[in-house]
């Protein structure tokens, strides 16, 4: 697994910015970081921009925040 696999990277659409725009909140705690036409636009940016901050970061030795976002998952009642 390659370290910027560790951090949750997801897609949404904003209807005030009118386009999907990608976010990782454990990198960047302050909102979203790109945006796209689609969501599959949207994330290829994303991906990249955290491949790139992840391994800068290395490369410098500086430090990297502990990975503690998670998804969440809607739980049925009764299932």
């Amino acid at each position: 697994m390659k370290a910027q696999d560790r951090y949750l990277q997801f897609v949404r659409w904003s209807e005030e910015d009118k386009a999907y725009i990608g976010y990782c909140p454990d990198l960047y705690p302050a909102g979203g970081v790109c945006h796209g036409a689609t969501p599959v636009e949207a994330f290829a940016r994303l991906s990249e921009i955290v491949e790139d901050t992840v391994t800068t970061a290395q490369v410098q030795g500086l430090p990297l925040p502990v990975p503690r976002t998670r998804p969440m998952r809607e739980v049925e009642a009764g299932v």
